[in-house]
């Protein structure tokens, strides 16, 4: 199939297409509105990180949770851990059982922001089941609290900490360990705003991808970038990343009001033969669809199982048909699971 270029001026890396489908027969034109809360305004842009590994962080990535150690009642001990998006620093705070509300949480963030003397523009947290306290706590605080799986540091320090920390407690156990299960809906219509015209599987060189990536934070497209050192991913220039073009003549106003999605990641659900466009924390939505085929179904197989060789890394893109020469969007996602702590 021709290649579509989705590059910047002189550098022109070209997208390989995998498959093409047309979106017309999934989005659904009388789809109701996006739920409170999934969608915001359509010109926000993500603010992009620097450089520096310890650079200081506006996103902070909270935890608050039951840990497999013990107390002296027999009893597991809660954790409240934070970090922020670049691991500039780390704290952490264990609590008795009984100490596990909205108020306790709150006191114990407001004295972390007095210590660091800054407050963050939100904090992200994927533990849904904490929702309504961690959601209290923060409002109180006047800071976002943000349903999302985009925690990396968090999910790659709890990694650490249940092999460095929890294990090494004497009162460690097993049996008081936290079975983490994503409660994942079937997929709902997708609101107008966010539908696109046609997509395709392609794949592109993560060299290739650094540099379409680079127009994101220059803050000339919409979208947002990854450090794969946090999520721990061993890829190198060469690596071919999988992901999927939307194409739009609304590119621009599209691209914008996907930015204002928490993205977690694309699915491609052959079962159905439909992609799935994953977001917050458990929320799913119908993104495109295909002709069902022994053909498309390999295909979409063979991309999904692309994705997931290299850790769940992938991308989204938006432009506005196939030779356009520039991205109205990219995204860099990963489909990670957090860590049963």
């Amino acid at each position: 199939m021709p290649g579509v270029r989705a590059g910047r001026p002189g550098c022109q890396p070209r997208l390989e297409h995998l498959m093409d489908a047309n979106m017309g027969g999934v989005w659904a034109h009388g789809a109701r509105a996006p739920r409170r809360g999934i969608v915001v305004a359509a010109a926000e842009l993500e603010a992009a990180a620097g450089n520096s590994e310890t650079a200081k962080s506006t996103v902070y990535e909270l935890d608050f949770c039951s840990r497999p150690i013990l107390d002296e009642r027999g009893k597991k001990v809660w954790e409240l851990l934070v970090t922020d998006s670049n691991g500039s620093f780390t704290h952490s705070k264990f609590f008795p059982n009984n100490k596990i509300n909205s108020t306790e949480l709150k006191n114990a963030m407001a004295e972390l922001l007095a210590s660091r003397n800054e407050r963050p523009e939100k904090v992200l947290f994927f533990r849904n089941q904490m929702q309504t306290i961690i959601t209290r706590a923060l409002t109180g605080l006047e800071i976002g609290p943000v349903p999302s799986r985009r925690c990396y540091r968090l999910m790659a320090l709890l990694e650490d900490r249940l092999e460095n920390v929890y294990k090494k407690d004497p009162n460690f156990s097993e049996k008081a360990a936290t079975l983490f299960v994503y409660e994942m809906g079937a997929p709902e219509d997708l609101p107008d705003a966010l539908r696109g015209e046609s997509w395709s599987f392609v794949q592109l060189p993560l060299g290739a991808l650094r540099g379409e990536l680079e127009e994101v934070v220059r803050g000339n497209a919409f979208g947002s970038v990854l450090d794969l050192e946090s999520i721990g991913i061993d890829v190198n220039d060469e690596t071919l990343i999988p992901g999927v073009a939307i194409y739009s003549r609304r590119a621009n106003p599209l691209a914008a009001w996907t930015n204002g999605l928490e993205l977690a990641a694309v699915v491609a659900d052959t079962e159905r033969a439909f992609l799935v466009l994953e977001t917050g924390v458990n929320d799913r939505w119908k993104y495109g669809a295909y002709r069902r085929t022994q053909e498309t179904t390999e295909e979409a197989f063979a991309w999904e199982t692309a994705k997931q060789e290299i850790g769940g890394l992938h991308f989204l893109t938006v432009m506005m048909d196939e030779d356009a020469d520039d991205v109205a969007g990219l995204w860099l996602l990963c489909d990670k699971r957090p860590p049963n702590v």
